[in-house]
Formats: C-alpha cells, sequence, structure tokens
C-alpha cells in the first residue's frame, strides 16, 4: 500500500501552464468543459478534470474531499511510480482512451492503479483488475513474457519493486513453473521417441540431467537478486540440475565479459562493484553434488569462476567452496586448469599457493576414503582408484612444476613445498620431477650450494629411468654425490639385465620392512597394514615398468646379433665396456678391502711381538 504522506495538495493562484497532454486528448472529450484540476508529477503539469479522476481513484478522491472546498486547484504527486510516463497512461484509462497494454508497462501500471487506489470499489474492470488479468493471462503462462516484466521492474521500479506481491512472487514462480513444463514435455518427447532406452537413460530423462533448456539465455537480463529468486525457486519445484547449471554458465558468461587481468592491473577502479556479488552468488547457486564422480558441473567453469572470485577479491568462504569442489575431481584437472595467473605485483607469476590449497583437499580427500576402505568391517586391503588418483596427480603436479618452473620470481620455499606435499607412493618415476628441477636449478643459477643439495635430494635415483640417468650422469648441475649413485645403480641395472634377473635392488628392502607385531595395537597394527600395502602397489608399479624395459632391452639385443659386420661388433663391444665398468667398481671395493686387511694384518703381527 501506498502512504499517504506521498501525496500532498496545494492552492495556487496563477494557472499553470497547459501542457501538450491535456490538448491532445482532454479536450477531445470535454472540449466545452475547461480544466478545474492540474496535477504536478515530477516537474510535469497535467491540466484535467476533476470528475472522471475521483470516479476511478480512491486517491484523488480522498485528497479532494479533505480539501474542504472546491477551490483546490493545484496538486502534486510525490514520488509517483513510473513518473510522468505511467501517469498519462493511468489518465488515459480515467478517460476512456484507447490504449494497448503490454509486457513492457503492464508492471508500471499495476503499480500506478495500486498507488491511486483504482480498485473495484469504485468501478468494475477497474485498472487494477484489467493488469491483473493481463498477468494472469498473459504473462504468466509464458517464461518469456515473465522473464521481460521482471527485467522491466528491475529498471523501471528498483524502489517499490519488492514490495508488489504480484512482481515479487508472480513473476518469480510462474518462471519457475514454466521452466518445470518444459522440462516435462521434453522429457515425455524423449520416452516416447525412446521406448527400448535402459533404465539408467530413463532416470536421467525424469531428473533433466541428459538435456539443456532452451530459456537458459532469457535469464541472463535478470539482475543478479532477481536471478537468485528464480534459481531458487526453480530448485524447489525440481528443475533438473543440468539446466541450473547451464543457466548459471550462460548468466556468468553474460555478466562476466571482459575481465581479464590487464584490465585489472591497469585499471581496478573500471570493474563494479557487483561483479564480485555476481560471483559470489552463482557460487551459492551451485548444485549440491551428489555423486563427485558423475558430477555435471564442468571443471573448466569452476577454474574460470575461481579465477574471477581470486581476481575481484570474493569472499573467503566463496573461494574455499571452489576449491573444495575441484579438489574433489582433482585427478581429472588438466595443466592448463591449474595455470592460475597471479595477481599480486611482485609476487610469482603463477598462484601457486592455490595450487598447494588444492592438494591439502585432495590429500585429506584421499585419507578419508582409505579410512572408509580400511575399516575393520571391510573386507578389502585398500582403495586401487585412490592409488590410481594419486598417480594422476603426481604426473600432473610434476609437469606443473615444470611449466612454473623457469618463473625468476617463484621462490626456493614455494617450489619445495609443492614437491613435498605429495607422499612418496604418488610418484612411480622421478623423471618428470628431475626435469622441473633442473629447469628450476638452470632459471635460478643464484642459489647457494646449500638449496641446490636440498632441492637435489627430494629425488629418489632409484626412480629414475634409464634415459633420466644417462642425462643425469652428464648434468653439471647434478651433485656429485648423485651422479656417482645414478652410475652405481646404472652398473647394477646392467648387470641384472646380463644375468636375466629383475633386477629392483629396493624390492627386497621395500617388502621387509617389517612385519606387524603381536604385540602392536590394533590401530598401530592397521596403519602398518597400510603403510605396506601402499609399498606393495608402488613396487608393482615399478615391476611393471621394469619388464617393459627388459623387453625394450630384448628386442635391441636380438636386434644387435641379426645385424651383419661392424654393427654386431659394436654391440658386443658396448657389452665389454658396461663388464669392464662392473669390474672397475668390483676392483675398486676389493683393492679397498686389500689394503684393509694388510693394516689389520700389520697391527696383528705388531701386537704378538709386543
Amino acid at each position: 500500500m501506498v502512504c499517504e504522506n506521498s501525496l500532498s495538495c496545494s492552492k495556487r493562484s496563477s494557472p499553470a501552464t497547459t501542457p501538450k497532454f491535456c490538448n491532445s486528448f482532454t479536450t477531445r472529450i470535454f472540449a466545452d468543459v475547461a480544466g478545474d484540476i492540474t496535477i504536478l508529477i515530477d516537474g510535469q503539469s497535467f491540466l484535467l478534470h476533476k470528475f472522471p479522476l475521483v470516479t476511478l481513484s480512491g486517491k484523488i478522491r480522498k485528497m479532494v474531499a479533505e480539501a474542504k472546498g472546491s477551490n483546490v486547484s493545484n496538486l502534486e504527486l510525490l514520488n509517483f511510480p513510473g513518473g510522468h510516463q505511467t501517469f498519462e497512461l493511468a489518465m488515459k484509462f480515467c478517460y476512456g482512451m484507447n490504449f494497448e497494454i503490454t509486457t513492457f508497462n503492464v508492471a508500471r501500471l499495476h503499480c500506478a492503479a495500486e498507488f491511486l487506489e483504482m480498485t473495484e470499489e469504485y468501478k468494475d474492470q477497474n485498472l487494477i483488475s484489467r493488469t491483473q488479468t493481463y498477468l494472469n493471462e498473459i504473462v504468466f503462462q509464458s517464461l518469456q513474457k515473465s522473464v521481460e516484466v521482471l527485467s522491466t521492474c528491475e529498471v523501471m521500479l528498483p524502489t517499490i519493486v519488492d514490495e508488489i506481491e504480484i512482481i515479487s512472487n508472480g513473476c518469480v514462480e510462474a518462471i519457475a513453473m514454466n521452466a518445470c513444463k518444459e522440462q516435462l514435455v521434453s522429457t515425455l518427447s524423449k520416452l516416447d521417441c525412446d521406448d527400448g532406452g535402459g533404465e539408467e537413460e530413463s532416470r536421467e530423462l525424469i531428473t533433466g540431467t541428459n538435456c539443456v533448456a532452451w530459456w537458459v539465455e532469457d535469464l541472463s537480463v535478470l539482475h543478479i537478486n532477481s536471478f537468485q529468486r528464480v534459481i531458487c525457486a526453480m530448485l524447489r519445484k525440481g528443475v533438473g540440475s543440468n539446466s541450473i547449471i547451464a543457466s548459471l554458465m550462460h548468466y556468468a558468461q553474460s555478466s562476466l565479459k571482459g575481465i581479464g587481468k590487464s584490465q585489472f592491473l591497469n585499471n581496478p577502479s573500471s570493474l563494479e562493484n557487483d561483479q564480485s556479488v555476481i560471483v559470489e552468488t552463482l557460487v551459492t547457486l551451485l548444485p549440491i553434488d551428489k555423486n563427485k564422480n558423475s558430477s555435471t558441473i564442468p571443471l573448466t567453469f569452476l577454474f574460470g569462476m575461481l579465477k574471477m572470485a581470486i581476481m575481484l577479491g570474493a569472499t573467503i568462504q566463496c573461494r574455499l567452496e571452489l576449491e573444495r569442489r575441484i579438489s574433489l575431481r582433482m585427478e581429472m584437472v588438466s595443466l592448463d586448469d591449474l595455470l592460475i595467473p597471479s595477481v599480486q605485483s611482485g609476487d610469482s607469476l603463477f598462484d601457486v599457493d592455490t595450487v598447494h590449497r588444492l592438494l591439502e583437499n585432495f590429500l585429506k580427500r584421499i585419507e578419508e576414503e582409505e579410512t572408509e576402505d580400511y575399516g575393520y568391517e571391510s573386507d578389502g586391503f585398500g582403495s586401487y582408484t585412490g592409488h590410481g588418483s594419486l598417480l594422476k596427480v603426481g604426473q600432473l603436479i610434476d609437469a606443473y612444476l615444470a611449466e612454473i618452473a623457469p618463473d625468476p620470481y617463484l621462490s626456493l620455499q614455494k617450489f619445495v613445498a609443492l614437491i613435498e606435499i605429495l607422499p612418496n607412493y604418488a610418484r612411480v618415476i622421478d623423471d618428470g620431477l628431475y626435469r622441473a628441477v633442473d629447469i628450476y636449478l638452470k632459471a635460478h643459477a643464484s642459489l647457494r650450494e646449500e638449496e641446490i643439495k636440498k632441492v637435489w635430494k627430494l629425488i629418489e635415483c632409484q626412480k629414475l629411468s634409464e634415459e633420466a640417468c644417462n642425462h643425469a650422469a652428464q648434468n653439471e648441475r647434478v651433485p656429485l654425490q648423485m651422479v656417482v649413485q645414478v652410475l652405481y645403480l646404472e652398473q647394477v641395472r646392467l648387470k641384472n639385465s646380463l644375468s636375466g634377473s629383475s633386477g629392483d635392488i629396493v624390492m627386497s628392502q621395500r617388502i621387509s620392512s617389517g612385519v606387524p607385531s603381536a604385540a602392536m595395537s590394533p590401530r598401530d597394527n592397521y596403519a602398518s597394514l597400510r603403510r605396506e600395502n601402499r609399498e606393495l602397489k608402488l613396487e608393482i608399479s615399478r615391476m611393471r615398468m621394469r619388464l617393459s624395459e627388459l623387453e625394450r632391452e630384448q628386442m635391441v639385443m636380438k636386434q644387435g646379433m641379426v645385424d651383419k659386420g661392424g654393427n654386431g661388433k659394436t654391440f658386443f663391444k658396448n657389452i665389454s665396456k658396461g663388464i669392464g665398468r662392473i669390474a672397475m667398481f668390483s676392483g675398486q671395493a676389493e683393492e679397498k678391502k686389500q689394503k684393509s686387511s694388510r693394516k689389520t694384518g700389520r697391527s696383528s703381527r705388531r701386537f704378538s711381538q709386543s
């Protein structure tokens, strides 16, 4: 309802100038009757007649009655809904002139009729009834027309849109209801076409997860507050999550278009203040993933929203929610998704801290899954899917480290933290990690020797492939101690390949790491079994890779024996060189033993002579 204080009346001696409005239609009906009242709306004056106004408008009737006289000739209506243009349409209705009610003026006319109290008490089919009939029979039956009316209310009536029940509830509920109807019609038509579909396919059709609605583009014209109300109403009505996600993606694309890092750094004040509110609101509207393995929210969209949230300075809760959703599917992330630009000046080129938090959430999720799988009531020995996810993430992080390693502003602390956060069993081979470390040390030549050794210690030499070992043996940035270890491992591998054994020098040590003691507590026994299970999985993966290497070596040996002349001599020469290297290491060891035995013999002789 409109407050009485918004209407004020006053007496003026000088008549107001007759506007063009009055000459256009008032003199047609009352050609012989001069106007007896002037109404001022937003600085625009209207010379009118009291009789048609007090007949249809309860507000003007009360105003004239309270004036206690017939000399009231000037009135001013303050805060009139829709301004003087809407008042002109209302006056046309009072004078019986024809005009068209459309989706662009029905909301303004309805608010003006409520303001003027043009109810059925004064005349049947008054303006309130006419606009209400148009809304019920025309607007609310169409999703597109309901969106047009709601968007018009946002532009024309920003101060009273929430006060009008028809606008605040009717349009929103009509949009949601029409969306449900569209989904039901589409589902039934597809079920008729696919009578032989399976149960799972029928369930997807019923829930609306296998089709995208056509109306998602229409909702992008709404303000974020109205859009939020519409989406919440759709969720209550049961609109499919696939359509909801499509609407959120299209709205984000249309409302956040053109925002980039260069624009943010050059002129951050040019960005609208409500854009961060848009990101936060869209994140709260994301459907809950009932099954994280089959989520319908694209990862590219989640990463795009995360980058926008960081760039626009969204709330911490918004960013943490996006990071949580991404970490649930970390094994599906691509390298391009992780390359999040940093918005802080003077910092590294990429946001390494965000990637570190993603890994923390991912490892926490893996730990929770393993705890459930290793429960005392479980018959299995763990989740193979969890270990496979770890291996995928390990390869992804190694590629990410190699990509960000050339950054001159990347600190050693952050680089090492990304390496150490993953457990040892997340990497079957360290070739990718070796490449990343080598690139980082090449780009950061000013590091101290202690820092260089600290980085190289993160690599396990026994987890390097033959190609990586050959490269490390000739790499001048690799410390001498590591070069010796690599050469020793190469000799052992060559010796084992010649003898025909599998030759994993770490296999026996890992398996014999200790059997759980009977004196251990059940929790410690359970933790020990988990560690052994992880080690066994890692060793199986290594054995498979080693087997493939041996098969390649066998093919090379066969090819060398088949070749003629010099090729065969070269092949046997390479074998002899390898045997010579083994002899060199073994000879040095025997010479040390002989020297030590000589010293002990001399000391014993001295002791006997004394």
